[in-house]
Protein backbone atom coordinates (compact mmCIF):
# COMPACT_ATOMS: atom_id res chain seq x y z
CA UNK A 1 0.00 0.00 0.00
CA UNK A 2 1.00 3.43 -0.72
CA UNK A 3 2.48 5.29 2.13
CA UNK A 4 1.86 8.58 0.37
CA UNK A 5 -0.86 10.78 -0.78
CA UNK A 6 -2.31 13.95 1.14
CA UNK A 7 -5.29 12.33 1.69
CA UNK A 8 -4.00 9.41 4.23
CA UNK A 9 -1.28 11.31 5.94
CA UNK A 10 -3.44 14.25 7.22
CA UNK A 11 -5.80 11.25 8.50
CA UNK A 12 -2.67 9.71 10.21
CA UNK A 13 -1.59 13.33 11.53
CA UNK A 14 -4.04 15.43 11.37
CA UNK A 15 -2.75 17.83 13.78
CA UNK A 16 0.66 18.77 11.77
CA UNK A 17 1.06 21.64 9.37
CA UNK A 18 0.11 21.90 5.65
CA UNK A 19 -0.35 24.65 4.67
CA UNK A 20 0.23 28.70 5.60
CA UNK A 21 -1.27 31.02 3.25
CA UNK A 22 -0.55 34.30 1.75
CA UNK A 23 -2.39 35.36 4.67
CA UNK A 24 -0.27 33.87 7.15
CA UNK A 25 -3.10 31.60 8.25
CA UNK A 26 -1.65 27.98 9.02
CA UNK A 27 -3.51 25.31 7.59
CA UNK A 28 -3.13 22.29 9.79
CA UNK A 29 -3.82 18.71 7.79
CA UNK A 30 -7.15 17.82 9.38
CA UNK A 31 -8.32 21.59 8.55
CA UNK A 32 -7.56 20.92 5.06
CA UNK A 33 -8.21 18.01 4.82
CA UNK A 34 -11.79 18.40 6.46
CA UNK A 35 -12.40 21.23 3.33
CA UNK A 36 -11.37 18.74 0.17
CA UNK A 37 -13.93 16.50 1.44
CA UNK A 38 -16.36 18.58 1.78
CA UNK A 39 -15.57 20.45 -1.86
CA UNK A 40 -15.66 16.84 -3.40
CA UNK A 41 -19.17 16.28 -1.97
CA UNK A 42 -19.96 19.47 -3.35
CA UNK A 43 -19.10 18.80 -6.72
CA UNK A 44 -20.34 15.25 -6.89
CA UNK A 45 -23.90 17.15 -5.21
CA UNK A 46 -23.61 19.21 -8.69
CA UNK A 47 -23.76 15.82 -10.88
CA UNK A 48 -19.98 16.11 -11.74
CA UNK A 49 -18.57 12.49 -12.89
CA UNK A 50 -14.87 11.31 -13.83
CA UNK A 51 -13.39 12.87 -16.11
CA UNK A 52 -15.49 16.00 -15.84
CA UNK A 53 -13.67 19.08 -15.46
CA UNK A 54 -13.59 21.95 -12.88
CA UNK A 55 -11.70 25.53 -14.04
CA UNK A 56 -10.44 28.05 -11.46
CA UNK A 57 -9.18 31.16 -12.23
CA UNK A 58 -7.80 32.66 -9.00
CA UNK A 59 -4.10 34.05 -7.47
CA UNK A 60 -2.45 32.02 -5.12
CA UNK A 61 -5.05 30.90 -2.25
CA UNK A 62 -5.79 28.12 0.28
CA UNK A 63 -8.82 27.44 -2.10
CA UNK A 64 -7.11 26.69 -5.11
CA UNK A 65 -4.78 23.92 -3.29
CA UNK A 66 -7.76 22.61 -1.45
CA UNK A 67 -9.64 22.30 -4.69
CA UNK A 68 -6.98 20.63 -6.85
CA UNK A 69 -6.77 18.05 -3.86
CA UNK A 70 -10.84 17.28 -4.45
CA UNK A 71 -10.72 17.11 -8.10
CA UNK A 72 -7.32 14.41 -7.89
CA UNK A 73 -9.56 12.39 -5.36
CA UNK A 74 -12.61 12.54 -7.50
CA UNK A 75 -11.48 11.67 -10.77
CA UNK A 76 -12.04 14.80 -12.51
CA UNK A 77 -9.62 17.29 -14.38
CA UNK A 78 -8.53 20.77 -13.29
CA UNK A 79 -8.39 23.34 -15.41
CA UNK A 80 -6.53 26.15 -13.97
CA UNK A 81 -6.74 29.41 -15.92
CA UNK A 82 -3.86 32.18 -16.49
CA UNK A 83 -5.54 35.32 -14.69
CA UNK A 84 -3.32 37.03 -16.58
CA UNK A 85 -5.77 36.79 -19.53
CA UNK A 86 -8.26 38.40 -20.81
CA UNK A 87 -12.06 37.50 -21.22
CA UNK A 88 -11.99 36.28 -24.63
CA UNK A 89 -8.80 34.21 -23.82
CA UNK A 90 -10.54 32.81 -20.52
CA UNK A 91 -13.46 32.24 -22.21
CA UNK A 92 -11.98 29.70 -25.47
CA UNK A 93 -10.21 27.97 -22.26
CA UNK A 94 -13.39 27.22 -20.06
CA UNK A 95 -15.48 26.04 -23.63
CA UNK A 96 -12.36 23.77 -25.07
CA UNK A 97 -11.56 21.94 -21.43
CA UNK A 98 -15.99 21.39 -21.03
CA UNK A 99 -15.40 22.85 -17.80
CA UNK A 100 -18.70 22.29 -15.53
CA UNK A 101 -17.81 24.24 -12.77
CA UNK A 102 -15.94 27.50 -12.90
CA UNK A 103 -14.23 29.27 -9.90
CA UNK A 104 -12.76 32.96 -9.75
CA UNK A 105 -11.36 35.02 -7.70
CA UNK A 106 -12.84 39.02 -7.15
CA UNK A 107 -9.26 39.84 -8.14
CA UNK A 108 -10.35 39.21 -11.91
CA UNK A 109 -14.16 39.46 -11.31
CA UNK A 110 -14.82 41.58 -14.73
CA UNK A 111 -12.77 39.31 -16.72
CA UNK A 112 -14.04 36.29 -15.09
CA UNK A 113 -17.50 37.47 -15.34
CA UNK A 114 -17.36 38.16 -19.05
CA UNK A 115 -15.39 34.93 -19.98
CA UNK A 116 -18.41 33.04 -17.85
CA UNK A 117 -20.79 34.68 -19.79
CA UNK A 118 -18.94 34.12 -23.57
CA UNK A 119 -18.58 30.02 -22.29
CA UNK A 120 -22.67 29.92 -21.77
CA UNK A 121 -21.77 28.96 -18.51
CA UNK A 122 -24.77 28.45 -15.92
CA UNK A 123 -25.11 31.03 -12.97
CA UNK A 124 -25.38 27.23 -10.87
CA UNK A 125 -21.47 26.72 -12.10
CA UNK A 126 -19.95 30.00 -11.27
CA UNK A 127 -18.39 30.16 -7.71
CA UNK A 128 -16.31 32.64 -6.20
CA UNK A 129 -13.67 33.90 -3.85
CA UNK A 130 -14.56 36.89 -2.51
CA UNK A 131 -17.22 39.14 -4.20
CA UNK A 132 -18.10 38.54 -8.18
CA UNK A 133 -21.55 39.39 -9.71
CA UNK A 134 -23.74 36.73 -10.47
CA UNK A 135 -21.37 34.16 -9.00
CA UNK A 136 -22.07 32.14 -5.63
CA UNK A 137 -19.38 32.47 -2.91
CA UNK A 138 -17.64 28.95 -2.80
CA UNK A 139 -18.66 28.60 0.69
CA UNK A 140 -22.14 27.58 -0.68
CA UNK A 141 -20.68 24.72 -2.46
CA UNK A 142 -19.26 23.09 0.57
CA UNK A 143 -22.35 24.17 3.19
CA UNK A 144 -23.55 21.30 5.27
CA UNK A 145 -21.81 18.79 3.27
CA UNK A 146 -19.99 16.16 5.15
CA UNK A 147 -16.26 16.34 6.06
CA UNK A 148 -15.78 12.27 5.92
CA UNK A 149 -14.13 10.69 2.65
CA UNK A 150 -16.72 9.93 -0.15
CA UNK A 151 -17.68 6.12 -0.60
CA UNK A 152 -15.92 6.66 -4.35
CA UNK A 153 -12.96 7.86 -4.97
CA UNK A 154 -10.42 7.94 -8.27
CA UNK A 155 -7.53 9.51 -8.92
CA UNK A 156 -7.94 12.64 -10.95
CA UNK A 157 -5.64 14.91 -12.97
CA UNK A 158 -4.46 18.54 -13.64
CA UNK A 159 -4.95 19.79 -17.17
CA UNK A 160 -3.17 22.53 -17.91
CA UNK A 161 -3.08 24.76 -20.82
CA UNK A 162 -0.12 25.91 -22.78
CA UNK A 163 1.11 29.76 -22.81
CA UNK A 164 -0.60 30.27 -26.01
CA UNK A 165 2.07 32.36 -26.70
CA UNK A 166 1.56 31.57 -30.81
CA UNK A 167 -1.62 31.22 -31.04
CA UNK A 168 -4.26 29.68 -28.65
CA UNK A 169 -3.81 27.88 -25.41
CA UNK A 170 -4.13 24.29 -25.57
CA UNK A 171 -5.15 21.76 -23.09
CA UNK A 172 -2.49 19.00 -22.58
CA UNK A 173 -4.90 16.07 -21.35
CA UNK A 174 -3.46 13.11 -20.24
CA UNK A 175 -6.00 10.09 -19.96
CA UNK A 176 -7.40 9.06 -16.55
CA UNK A 177 -5.71 6.11 -15.21
CA UNK A 178 -8.45 3.39 -12.68
CA UNK A 179 -6.15 3.96 -9.67
CA UNK A 180 -7.06 5.44 -6.27
CA UNK A 181 -5.64 8.76 -5.77
CA UNK A 182 -2.95 7.53 -3.30
CA UNK A 183 -1.22 5.59 -5.92
CA UNK A 184 -1.44 7.70 -8.24
CA UNK A 185 0.25 10.57 -6.14
CA UNK A 186 2.81 7.64 -5.30
CA UNK A 187 3.88 7.58 -9.47
CA UNK A 188 3.63 11.54 -9.35
CA UNK A 189 6.11 12.04 -6.36
CA UNK A 190 8.66 10.45 -8.42
CA UNK A 191 9.39 14.23 -9.52
CA UNK A 192 10.62 15.37 -6.26
CA UNK A 193 12.36 11.65 -5.39
CA UNK A 194 14.68 11.61 -8.32
CA UNK A 195 16.18 14.76 -6.58
CA UNK A 196 16.64 12.70 -2.96
CA UNK A 197 13.91 14.67 -1.74
CA UNK A 198 11.82 12.30 0.74
CA UNK A 199 8.49 12.05 2.57
CA UNK A 200 8.47 13.31 6.04
CA UNK A 201 11.12 14.62 7.90
CA UNK A 202 11.40 18.87 8.50
CA UNK A 203 10.60 19.44 5.00
CA UNK A 204 8.72 22.89 4.47
CA UNK A 205 8.40 23.91 0.85
CA UNK A 206 8.41 27.36 -0.38
CA UNK A 207 5.83 28.04 -3.51
CA UNK A 208 6.11 31.96 -4.26
CA UNK A 209 5.32 31.39 -8.42
CA UNK A 210 1.51 31.70 -9.75
CA UNK A 211 -0.15 27.89 -9.34
CA UNK A 212 -1.82 28.35 -12.99
CA UNK A 213 1.84 27.17 -14.40
CA UNK A 214 2.49 23.21 -14.47
CA UNK A 215 5.67 22.59 -12.73
CA UNK A 216 4.02 24.94 -9.60
CA UNK A 217 1.23 23.61 -9.13
CA UNK A 218 2.66 19.84 -9.22
CA UNK A 219 5.29 20.51 -6.73
CA UNK A 220 2.94 22.11 -3.87
CA UNK A 221 1.28 19.23 -4.46
CA UNK A 222 3.87 16.63 -4.37
CA UNK A 223 5.14 18.23 -1.39
CA UNK A 224 1.75 17.83 0.56
CA UNK A 225 2.20 13.94 -0.72
CA UNK A 226 5.17 13.55 0.79
CA UNK A 227 3.73 14.59 4.17
CA UNK A 228 5.82 18.30 3.74
CA UNK A 229 4.38 21.52 5.29
CA UNK A 230 4.23 24.23 2.08
CA UNK A 231 4.52 28.39 2.52
CA UNK A 232 2.47 29.65 0.04
CA UNK A 233 2.85 33.06 -1.33
CA UNK A 234 0.90 35.19 -3.63
CA UNK A 235 3.36 37.95 -5.03
CA UNK A 236 6.86 37.11 -5.11
CA UNK A 237 9.30 39.49 -3.76
CA UNK A 238 12.96 39.08 -3.36
CA UNK A 239 13.63 39.71 0.25
CA UNK A 240 10.50 39.00 1.36
CA UNK A 241 11.59 34.91 -0.09
CA UNK A 242 14.76 35.33 2.09
CA UNK A 243 12.70 36.15 5.29
CA UNK A 244 10.22 33.64 4.62
CA UNK A 245 13.13 30.67 4.30
CA UNK A 246 14.71 32.08 7.69
CA UNK A 247 11.56 32.21 9.51
CA UNK A 248 9.82 29.12 8.30
CA UNK A 249 13.13 27.14 7.71
CA UNK A 250 12.38 26.24 4.25
CA UNK A 251 14.43 23.23 3.02
CA UNK A 252 12.88 23.00 -0.94
CA UNK A 253 11.88 25.90 -3.36
CA UNK A 254 10.83 25.82 -6.95
CA UNK A 255 12.33 28.76 -9.06
CA UNK A 256 13.10 29.88 -12.43
CA UNK A 257 15.98 32.08 -13.44
CA UNK A 258 14.40 35.66 -13.30
CA UNK A 259 13.68 35.01 -9.53
CA UNK A 260 17.73 34.31 -8.92
CA UNK A 261 19.01 37.62 -10.81
CA UNK A 262 16.48 39.98 -8.72
CA UNK A 263 18.01 38.40 -5.48
CA UNK A 264 21.28 38.81 -6.70
CA UNK A 265 20.49 42.67 -7.02
CA UNK A 266 18.97 42.79 -3.63
CA UNK A 267 22.13 44.82 -1.77
CA UNK A 268 24.80 43.15 0.24
CA UNK A 269 23.83 44.44 3.68
CA UNK A 270 20.01 42.64 3.05
CA UNK A 271 21.36 39.31 1.39
CA UNK A 272 23.84 39.16 4.89
CA UNK A 273 20.59 39.44 6.67
CA UNK A 274 18.89 36.27 6.54
CA UNK A 275 19.79 32.99 7.49
CA UNK A 276 19.79 30.68 4.38
CA UNK A 277 21.40 27.46 6.09
CA UNK A 278 17.65 25.16 5.81
CA UNK A 279 17.50 25.12 2.04
CA UNK A 280 18.35 21.93 0.69
CA UNK A 281 16.95 21.63 -2.98
CA UNK A 282 15.89 24.34 -4.50
CA UNK A 283 15.03 23.67 -8.07
CA UNK A 284 14.75 25.85 -11.11
CA UNK A 285 13.37 25.36 -14.47
CA UNK A 286 10.93 27.28 -17.42
CA UNK A 287 13.97 29.01 -18.87
CA UNK A 288 17.82 29.07 -19.64
CA UNK A 289 19.96 30.54 -16.46
CA UNK A 290 22.84 32.95 -17.03
CA UNK A 291 25.71 30.41 -16.53
CA UNK A 292 27.03 33.52 -14.36
CA UNK A 293 23.88 34.09 -12.58
CA UNK A 294 23.66 30.40 -11.79
CA UNK A 295 27.23 30.47 -10.50
CA UNK A 296 27.16 33.60 -8.40
CA UNK A 297 24.12 31.62 -6.54
CA UNK A 298 26.17 28.81 -6.02
CA UNK A 299 28.55 30.80 -4.26
CA UNK A 300 25.87 31.99 -1.92
CA UNK A 301 23.37 29.66 -1.22
CA UNK A 302 25.90 26.39 -1.58
CA UNK A 303 25.52 23.34 -3.59
CA UNK A 304 21.93 23.34 -3.25
CA UNK A 305 20.83 24.33 -6.87
CA UNK A 306 19.45 21.61 -9.05
CA UNK A 307 18.30 22.08 -12.67
CA UNK A 308 15.92 20.10 -15.08
CA UNK A 309 14.58 20.36 -18.38
CA UNK A 310 10.95 19.72 -19.20
CA UNK A 311 7.79 20.61 -20.61
CA UNK A 312 3.54 20.51 -19.52
CA UNK A 313 3.98 17.66 -22.19
CA UNK A 314 6.78 15.54 -20.22
CA UNK A 315 10.52 15.48 -19.85
CA UNK A 316 13.24 15.56 -19.32
CA UNK A 317 16.58 15.96 -17.91
CA UNK A 318 18.36 16.55 -14.33
CA UNK A 319 21.14 17.80 -13.53
CA UNK A 320 22.60 17.96 -9.74
CA UNK A 321 24.93 21.13 -8.53
CA UNK A 322 28.03 18.73 -9.25
CA UNK A 323 27.62 18.34 -12.81
CA UNK A 324 26.46 21.68 -13.98
CA UNK A 325 29.99 22.83 -11.85
CA UNK A 326 31.85 19.97 -14.23
CA UNK A 327 29.32 20.92 -17.02
CA UNK A 328 28.37 24.93 -16.55
CA UNK A 329 25.70 25.43 -18.60
CA UNK A 330 24.26 22.30 -19.00
CA UNK A 331 19.97 21.20 -17.98
CA UNK A 332 21.49 17.64 -17.48
CA UNK A 333 21.10 14.28 -18.96
CA UNK A 334 17.70 12.30 -19.03
CA UNK A 335 16.70 11.31 -15.26
CA UNK A 336 15.52 7.77 -14.60
CA UNK A 337 12.48 6.62 -17.13
CA UNK A 338 13.14 9.22 -19.63
CA UNK A 339 15.30 9.81 -22.80
CA UNK A 340 16.05 12.25 -25.20
CA UNK A 341 17.13 12.80 -28.88
CA UNK A 342 18.75 15.90 -31.28
CA UNK A 343 16.93 15.67 -34.91
CA UNK A 344 17.54 17.14 -37.58
CA UNK A 345 14.49 18.54 -39.90
CA UNK A 346 14.76 15.52 -41.38
CA UNK A 347 14.44 12.95 -38.24
CA UNK A 348 17.73 12.16 -38.45
CA UNK A 349 19.50 12.08 -35.29
CA UNK A 350 22.43 14.74 -34.93
CA UNK A 351 26.01 13.69 -33.38
CA UNK A 352 27.34 15.19 -30.52
CA UNK A 353 28.23 19.05 -30.37
CA UNK A 354 25.58 19.63 -33.41
CA UNK A 355 22.55 21.41 -32.45
CA UNK A 356 19.10 20.17 -33.36
CA UNK A 357 15.40 19.76 -32.11
CA UNK A 358 15.21 18.26 -28.72
CA UNK A 359 12.52 15.13 -28.59
CA UNK A 360 11.95 13.52 -25.52
CA UNK A 361 10.43 10.48 -24.92
CA UNK A 362 6.68 9.67 -24.10
CA UNK A 363 6.46 7.24 -21.23
CA UNK A 364 3.28 5.63 -20.73
CA UNK A 365 2.81 7.42 -18.23
CA UNK A 366 3.27 10.72 -19.77
CA UNK A 367 1.24 9.74 -23.25
CA UNK A 368 -0.65 12.90 -23.93
CA UNK A 369 -2.76 14.94 -26.66
CA UNK A 370 -3.43 18.74 -27.21
CA UNK A 371 -7.06 18.75 -26.77
CA UNK A 372 -9.53 18.67 -29.68
CA UNK A 373 -6.34 19.22 -31.97
CA UNK A 374 -4.96 15.66 -33.41
CA UNK A 375 -2.64 17.73 -36.00
CA UNK A 376 -0.41 19.51 -33.68
CA UNK A 377 -0.62 16.53 -31.12
CA UNK A 378 0.84 14.54 -33.98
CA UNK A 379 3.11 17.31 -35.83
CA UNK A 380 4.74 17.39 -32.46
CA UNK A 381 5.85 13.81 -32.42
CA UNK A 382 8.23 11.72 -33.83
CA UNK A 383 7.54 8.07 -33.39
CA UNK A 384 7.71 7.51 -28.63
CA UNK A 385 8.95 11.01 -28.76
CA UNK A 386 8.16 14.59 -29.19
CA UNK A 387 9.19 18.40 -28.96
CA UNK A 388 8.29 21.44 -27.98
CA UNK A 389 10.21 23.27 -30.04
CA UNK A 390 13.47 23.72 -28.25
CA UNK A 391 17.16 23.64 -30.11
CA UNK A 392 19.73 22.10 -28.39
CA UNK A 393 22.29 19.45 -28.60
CA UNK A 394 24.47 16.97 -26.36
CA UNK A 395 28.07 16.82 -25.72
CA UNK A 396 29.84 13.76 -25.73
CA UNK A 397 29.02 13.08 -22.15
CA UNK A 398 25.42 12.89 -23.12
CA UNK A 399 24.71 16.45 -21.19
CA UNK A 400 22.22 18.60 -23.22
CA UNK A 401 22.60 21.88 -23.31
CA UNK A 402 20.58 24.51 -24.45
CA UNK A 403 20.29 27.36 -27.53
CA UNK A 404 16.97 28.46 -27.85
CA UNK A 405 13.09 28.02 -29.33
CA UNK A 406 12.97 27.44 -32.74
CA UNK A 407 10.65 29.83 -32.96
CA UNK A 408 12.84 32.51 -31.33
CA UNK A 409 15.53 31.72 -33.88
CA UNK A 410 17.07 34.72 -35.69
CA UNK A 411 18.01 34.20 -38.94
CA UNK A 412 20.32 37.21 -40.05
CA UNK A 413 22.84 37.01 -42.85
CA UNK A 414 22.31 33.27 -43.47
CA UNK A 415 23.43 32.69 -39.89
CA UNK A 416 21.64 31.14 -36.98
CA UNK A 417 21.58 33.48 -33.83
CA UNK A 418 20.00 32.58 -30.61
CA UNK A 419 18.57 35.37 -28.48
CA UNK A 420 19.10 33.89 -25.27
CA UNK A 421 22.89 34.06 -25.47
CA UNK A 422 22.69 37.38 -26.32
CA UNK A 423 20.33 37.81 -23.43
CA UNK A 424 22.59 35.97 -21.06
CA UNK A 425 25.17 38.29 -21.48
CA UNK A 426 23.29 41.60 -21.55
CA UNK A 427 21.72 40.72 -17.90
CA UNK A 428 25.22 40.81 -16.78
CA UNK A 429 25.30 44.85 -17.15
CA UNK A 430 24.76 46.74 -14.01
CA UNK A 431 22.61 48.88 -15.34
CA UNK A 432 20.05 46.46 -16.87
CA UNK A 433 17.48 45.05 -14.57
CA UNK A 434 15.74 42.92 -17.41
CA UNK A 435 15.79 42.11 -21.27
CA UNK A 436 14.47 40.85 -24.40
CA UNK A 437 16.52 40.44 -27.82
CA UNK A 438 14.21 38.69 -30.92
CA UNK A 439 14.45 39.26 -34.53
CA UNK A 440 12.45 42.34 -36.71
CA UNK A 441 12.46 41.85 -40.87
CA UNK A 442 15.01 43.59 -42.49
CA UNK A 443 15.15 43.75 -46.43
CA UNK A 444 18.67 43.33 -46.77
CA UNK A 445 19.83 40.35 -44.17
CA UNK A 446 16.57 38.80 -43.72
CA UNK A 447 16.41 39.89 -40.13
CA UNK A 448 18.43 42.19 -37.96
CA UNK A 449 18.80 41.92 -34.05
CA UNK A 450 16.20 43.92 -31.69
CA UNK A 451 17.10 44.39 -27.88
CA UNK A 452 14.79 45.74 -25.52
CA UNK A 453 16.08 46.80 -21.88
CA UNK A 454 14.45 47.68 -18.61
CA UNK A 455 17.64 49.82 -16.88
CA UNK A 456 18.13 49.95 -13.26
CA UNK A 457 16.71 52.32 -11.05
CA UNK A 458 18.43 55.97 -11.43
CA UNK A 459 19.95 54.81 -14.78
CA UNK A 460 19.66 57.35 -17.77
CA UNK A 461 18.33 55.48 -20.84
CA UNK A 462 19.19 56.96 -23.89
CA UNK A 463 22.64 56.44 -26.89
CA UNK A 464 25.27 56.89 -23.90
CA UNK A 465 23.57 53.66 -22.31
CA UNK A 466 23.52 51.88 -25.93
CA UNK A 467 27.18 52.51 -26.31
CA UNK A 468 28.04 51.67 -23.07
CA UNK A 469 26.00 48.02 -23.69
CA UNK A 470 27.43 47.51 -26.98
CA UNK A 471 30.72 47.78 -25.88
CA UNK A 472 29.79 45.46 -22.33
CA UNK A 473 28.88 43.06 -25.37
CA UNK A 474 31.88 43.37 -27.63
CA UNK A 475 34.34 41.09 -25.40
CA UNK A 476 31.83 38.76 -25.57
CA UNK A 477 30.01 38.18 -28.67
CA UNK A 478 31.15 38.07 -32.22
CA UNK A 479 30.00 41.60 -33.99
CA UNK A 480 26.93 39.56 -35.96
CA UNK A 481 25.24 38.95 -32.58
CA UNK A 482 25.30 42.55 -31.18
CA UNK A 483 21.77 44.05 -31.37
CA UNK A 484 21.25 46.84 -34.13
CA UNK A 485 19.12 48.69 -32.06
CA UNK A 486 18.30 48.92 -28.40
CA UNK A 487 14.94 50.47 -27.22
CA UNK A 488 14.57 51.33 -23.40
CA UNK A 489 11.13 50.40 -21.27
CA UNK A 490 9.93 50.72 -17.78
CA UNK A 491 9.11 47.01 -17.25
CA UNK A 492 9.24 44.11 -19.93
CA UNK A 493 5.93 41.64 -20.60
CA UNK A 494 6.40 39.21 -18.08
CA UNK A 495 3.87 36.98 -15.76
CA UNK A 496 4.39 36.46 -12.02
CA UNK A 497 6.66 33.65 -12.66
CA UNK A 498 9.33 35.44 -14.80
CA UNK A 499 7.67 34.38 -17.83
CA UNK A 500 8.19 37.14 -20.91
CA UNK A 501 5.67 37.47 -23.61
CA UNK A 502 7.99 38.23 -26.08
CA UNK A 503 5.36 38.48 -28.93
CA UNK A 504 3.72 40.83 -27.40
CA UNK A 505 7.46 42.85 -28.11
CA UNK A 506 7.46 41.55 -31.64
CA UNK A 507 4.67 42.60 -32.58
CA UNK A 508 5.15 46.15 -31.06
CA UNK A 509 8.01 47.15 -32.99
CA UNK A 510 7.40 45.43 -35.90
CA UNK A 511 7.25 47.73 -39.03
CA UNK A 512 3.45 47.28 -39.09
CA UNK A 513 3.43 48.71 -35.81
CA UNK A 514 5.01 51.79 -36.04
Amino acid sequence: MAQTGFWRIAARAPDAVALVDPEQRSWCRGELLDEVHRLTHGLTALGLQQGDAVAIMAPNRWQFVALSLAATQAGLYLVPINWHLAAPEAAHILRDSGARVFVADASVAEAARAAADDAGLPDRARFSLGSVAGFQPLAQLTQDQSSQPPEQRRAGAIMNYTSGTTGRPRGVRRALPELDPETMAERYTFSLRIFGIEPGGDNVHFCGSPLYHTAVLQWLLNSLHLGHAVVLVDRWDAEAMLEAIARHRVTTAHMVPTQFIRLLRLPEAVRQRHDLRSPRHVIHAAAPCPPDIKRAMLDWWGPVLYEYYAATEGGGTLCTPEEWLRYPGTVGRPWPTADLRILDAQGQELPPGEPGTVYMRLSEATRFEYKGDRQKTMAARHGDYFTVGDVGYLNEEGYLFLCDRESDLILSGGVNIYPAEIESQLILHPAVVDCAVFGLPNEEWGEEIKAVVQPAEGVQAGPELTAELLAFLAPRLARMKWPRSIDYVDALPRDPNGKLYKRRLQERYSPAER
